[in-house]
């Protein structure tokens, strides 16, 4: 049961922070992981919904792909499976790859299993390091902000598959 303090106006009132968690002391969390964006096989995790327009070949600007990505511990696909980045990404640049990401981590192992966070922002594919930030969160992230830092590990330029390290920094209560 959520009780309601101060002001009611209708559709919105004032509640105490104490009711929603936010008396807690925040911390900081980093988490590290690969993320497979797979999109060769008979089982692709990443799947393109939108062709690019067609003067864009260079770019692929105006692709959309939605993504159902394994999250695993090390670099290899094999690897221990801890989550899933569930979401889209848009080759959303003329000038260079460069992809607009919006996507949520879904945590399925140890502590954060069951919990989410969420990511949206623009990526520039062959920078060495990118960074986009943390929008929100569920579970043990709710309330999340924060950035996450991005690092190419592999790519096969045949096959447009790709292995990136992330590294998740999440402020949370």
């Amino acid at each position: 049961m959520i009780l309601v303090t101060g002001e009611n106006h209708g559709f919105a009132r004032n509640l105490d922070r104490r009711l929603v968690g936010l008396n807690k002391k925040e911390k900081l969390t980093h988490i590290r992981f690969y993320w497979h964006d797979i999109l060769s096989g008979r089982k692709p995790s990443a799947v393109q919904i939108v062709p690019p327009v067609a003067n864009a070949s260079a770019t692929f600007f105006g692709a959309i792909n939605i993504i159902d990505d394994p999250l695993t511990l090390g670099p290899n696909l094999s690897s221990k499976l801890i989550g899933r980045a569930q979401g889209f990404y848009a080759l959303a640049s003329q000038e260079e790859v460069s992809l607009l990401m919006a996507m949520n981590f879904a945590f399925i192992d140890g502590k954060y299993n069951g919990s989410t966070v969420t990511v949206l922002g623009r990526n520039p594919v062959f920078s060495k390091v990118r960074e986009m930030p943390v929008i929100g969160g569920s579970g043990l992230f709710r309330f999340a902000r924060g950035y996450v830092q991005i690092k190419t590990y592999d790519f096969n330029s045949t096959t447009r598959d790709a292995t990136v390290e992330y590294n998740v920094y999440v402020l949370h209560y």
